[in-house]
């Protein structure tokens, strides 16, 4: 807008217009209404004015408390194995440590440390203990069970939707809406509307309109357009400036050396290394989130998460608060399946720099929250609950068979929810699931399709008689479709 002021054909009497005009012409005006979307799509709704700033991180104190509590455990976990291997948080490297990192940057996977005593600070289902004992005490819980009680293992009165509000929410999942990854639709020839829907997506790239792409893939993206469009919705350009913003981040990995580096190295050999669709990007994933540790932009999003980042004090300072630094510098501890948020995102994105913004930006607006403690409707919490209401209401027999045997279900679908089924779905159709947590900006539908994967192999689980036996039927998730599974559940079923 500066710039526009010297031009000669902006005239001080019509400067405001002028300058509008200006905007228009020149693209401005599209790149700023992406960015104003882009924070609304982020940021809260605000609170009352009167409400105290924890409010805006989370309005219930007694999760405020064990979202504390559990950051506590993590942070013991993470000391005593400081203590126990007799590593420094923090270090810088030697100069020929530098040198050797920097010239084997793109090929970080053929080194192997020797990672045998660093252990996960946690698993997913030490997470799902902690959220079993969650306990609003306001609220009365009798031991006689009645109508009220959930038989669940979430036993927190959050407010969750049923079929018909659901159905309200992904309309465009709808029967007679068309969809990418419905293979047999019978009312349009498949060819027919794909390519219409290329079309259409072509045209939305061409306009660079951020909202107009969030509702387009509420009806799946053609492979071709994807990268594209997901880097459109969640407003990134890869700009010079964010090229070199990467590269700081680089080399300050090479720079020093943090304990947390050894748990994302483990992480990524447990995890990605092992995966038939994703050990050939173990390098890519080295590189993310090594950047992604060191990245302090990512603290912003503390300010409505309902975690805090932990803090490092300078030896022999503990307390005092000047000598605090955050550790690591992101302010998140990497767990067991960390990586599999990334992974998937390699198969759209193989510039390093691109890709890493891409997460950064999938990271501080969903996957937070499915491993903290909340009670935002996209939190892990509202999704656990979300998942067994559907059950409990709607296969009322497969459910109380499988409690009835040990065999919660909930003890199966956590892992799936936290890794928003990463590492279990074919690429394809994990990917056609996250176009839909992009364009309804929600993860809820993770809890749905959960369930219907349960109502898919219902016939099976009443048969089973233990939870072994349970976990056996769903072990193998690879061949499902995604999209007709979640059209069933929620259009077909009779409420």
């Amino acid at each position: 807008m500066q710039v526009s002021l010297h031009k000669p054909e902006i005239k001080l009497e019509s400067l405001k217009e002028d300058i509008k005009d200006f905007l228009k012409t020149s693209g401005w005006e599209k790149k700023l209404q992406n960015a104003v979307y882009s924070e609304l799509n982020v940021f809260p709704s605000p609170c009352h004015p009167a409400a105290p700033p924890e409010h805006m991180k989370e309005p219930l104190a007694y999760m405020r408390k064990a979202q504390g509590s559990w950051e506590k455990r993590i942070l013991k976990s993470l000391n005593s194995m400081c203590t126990e291997l007799s590593i420094p948080l923090a270090q810088k490297r030697p100069a020929s440590e530098q040198k050797e990192l920097l010239n084997k940057w793109n090929e970080m996977g053929t080194d192997e440390p020797d990672l045998s005593l660093f252990r996960p600070v946690y698993a997913p289902k030490d997470f799902l203990e902690v959220l079993m004992n969650l306990r609003n005490p306001n609220y009365e819980n009798g031991e006689q069970p009645s109508f009220r009680n959930h038989l669940g293992l979430i036993q927190v009165p959050l407010k969750v939707k049923d079929i018909p509000e659901l159905k309200e929410d992904f309309s465009e999942l709808g029967l007679n809406t068309g969809q990418l990854g419905i293979d047999d639709s019978a009312q349009v020839p498949p060819e027919f509307f794909e390519n219409e829907h290329v079309r259409v997506g072509q045209k939305v790239l061409a306009e660079q309109d951020s909202a107009a792409a969030q509702q387009y893939v509420r009806q799946g993206c053609p492979t071709a357009l994807r990268a594209d469009l997901w880097a459109l919705i969640l407003n990134i350009s890869n700009q010079p400036e964010d090229i070199l913003y990467y590269e700081q981040l680089k080399s300050n990995v090479i720079q020093y050396d943090l304990l947390v580096d050894s748990l994302i190295y483990k992480d990524v050999k447990l995890t990605a290394s092992n995966d038939d669709y994703y050990f050939v990007f173990e390098d890519y994933l080295y590189q993310v989130l090594l950047c992604f540790s060191r990245d302090t932009s990512v603290l912003d999003h503390f300010t409505y998460s309902s975690a805090t980042p932990p803090k490092s004090y300078i030896r022999g300072k503990l307390g005092i608060e000047e000598y605090a630094v955050f550790y690591p510098p992101n302010g998140v501890i990497p767990f067991h399946g960390f990586s599999m948020y990334v992974a998937p995102l390699c198969f759209l994105y193989h510039e390093p720099s691109k890709l890493y913004q891409i997460f950064r930006e999938m990271y501080v607006r969903f996957f937070f929250r499915l491993h903290s403690i909340s009670s935002h409707p996209s939190g892990i919490v509202s999704l656990c609950l979300l998942f067994e209401t559907l059950l409990q209401t709607h296969l009322p027999q497969l459910f109380y068979h499988l409690r009835e045997i040990g065999a919660q279900p909930l003890r199966i679908s956590f892992k799936w929810m936290v890794r928003a089924f990463s590492g279990y779905l074919a690429t394809d159709q994990l990917l056609l699931l996250w176009d839909r947590i992009l364009g309804y900006n929600s993860l809820e539908v993770l809890a749905v399709l959960a369930a219907a994967v349960f109502a898919f192999r219902a016939v099976n689980l009443m048969e089973v008689t233990s939870l072994a036996a349970a976990e056996a039927v769903l072990a193998d998730l690879s061949t499902l479709k995604v999209m007709p599974l979640l059209q069933i559940f929620l259009f077909a079923t009779v409420t």
